[in-house]
């Protein structure tokens, strides 16, 4: 009787799996691989930074509030968000935002 082959594994145990890139970041990496992307000046980089620390700011969520709504507008409310695929608390917010604005 012959003696089966032990299976090979890949990675060897003790290495880390390989990371599951998603299309997106294939995508990604196949622009880089091309060229595509280049290095920003640092001036230009700190301008981008310092924008995105201000838009960052203004766009903090940093007040709770509580209120009675009713329960079919909730309910409409909630189907619509799950149809955009986020939360609809986060979906409610930017309601509030895009009003206020």
């Amino acid at each position: 009787m012959k003696k089966r082959a032990k299976s090979f594994k890949w990675p060897p145990p003790g290495l880390p799996q390989p990371l599951r890139l998603t299309r997106e970041e294939k995508a990604f990496e196949r622009m880089v691989a091309r060229g595509e992307f280049v290095p920003a000046p640092r001036e230009e980089f700190e301008a981008v930074a310092a924008a995105l620390k201000r838009l960052k700011e203004r766009l903090k969520k940093d007040k709770v509030i509580s209120i009675r709504v009713n329960g079919d507008d909730l309910a409409r409310l909630k189907r619509k968000a799950k149809k955009q695929g986020v939360p609809y608390q986060s979906f409610i917010s930017e309601l509030i935002h895009r009003y206020s604005v």
